[in-house]
């Protein structure tokens, strides 16, 4: 989460957040980073007030893309190591078990007992309890994460999509009021991508029956933001 006098970043798991936070936290002297991936229940009272902004990504590219960043790490964080059988299982049966969390699946009860009980400002940062809410709500995990991050009070969030973010980003803030350089021009269309995995195209990984599954469990999103698949 990044705090400015003009408005409020959050940022969403894999969804071109970490680019957008080096960005603010490099041109923006009275930006200010007050903690990782923490949702809009948190934004301290003094900018609840202020514009929020955020970005989103096509659900199907997001589960290639965390199974792929996961995977390549020395040390997967638990999430993965559950959904996957600390490794055992390939893409298909990873992801088919992380979309049934909401669901009915035992895994989820294994991932409370695994996850930290408390924010920690690292990795995904999603306590267990932050996750209790999923149970039975039958929504994908990215579904989750997006409502559990933008929810709340007060206007709706300015979502823009990862996919077209430097067409996006400096819009966005120019709505909200951020005065913008040349310098901020040329950083946002010719700075290299942050904290990226490697994969083919998204659409490869999946069987039709994962890809209708995730186009069932993350309906609201793909609905809300005009996503198809392969597109």
């Amino acid at each position: 989460m990044i705090v400015t006098p003009r408005f409020v970043f959050l940022h969403l798991h894999k969804s071109g957040g970490t680019f957008v936070n080096e960005f603010l936290m490099r041109f923006l002297p009275d930006a200010r980073h007050v903690g990782y991936h923490l949702p809009r229940s948190m934004i301290p009272s003094e900018a609840v007030q202020l514009p929020v902004l955020g970005f989103v990504r096509n659900p199907w590219s997001y589960y290639v893309s965390w199974y792929s960043f996961q995977l390549e790490r020395p040390n997967p964080n638990f999430l993965f190591r559950i959904l996957s059988d600390d490794g055992r299982l390939d893409f298909e049966s990873t992801v088919r078990n992380m979309l049934n969390l909401g669901a009915g699946s035992i895994r989820l009860d294994m991932l409370m007992r695994s996850l930290p009980q408390k924010y920690s400002n690292q990795g995904l940062n999603l306590p267990g309890f932050a996750l209790a809410p999923i149970r039975d709500s039958r929504l994908g995990f990215y579904t989750y994460l997006y409502r559990y991050l933008y929810a709340g009070p007060g206007k709706p969030v300015i979502v823009g999509r990862l996919e077209e973010l430097r067409d996006d980003l400096l819009p966005m803030l120019e709505s909200v009021g951020q005065p913008l350089t040349e310098e901020m021009r040329s950083h946002v269309a010719k700075e290299s991508p942050s904290n990226t995995s490697t994969h083919t195209g998204y659409a490869e990984y999946y069987s039709d029956a994962l890809r209708n599954l995730v186009a069932e469990r993350d309906a609201e999103v793909i609905a809300r933001h005009g996503y198809r698949f392969g597109a």
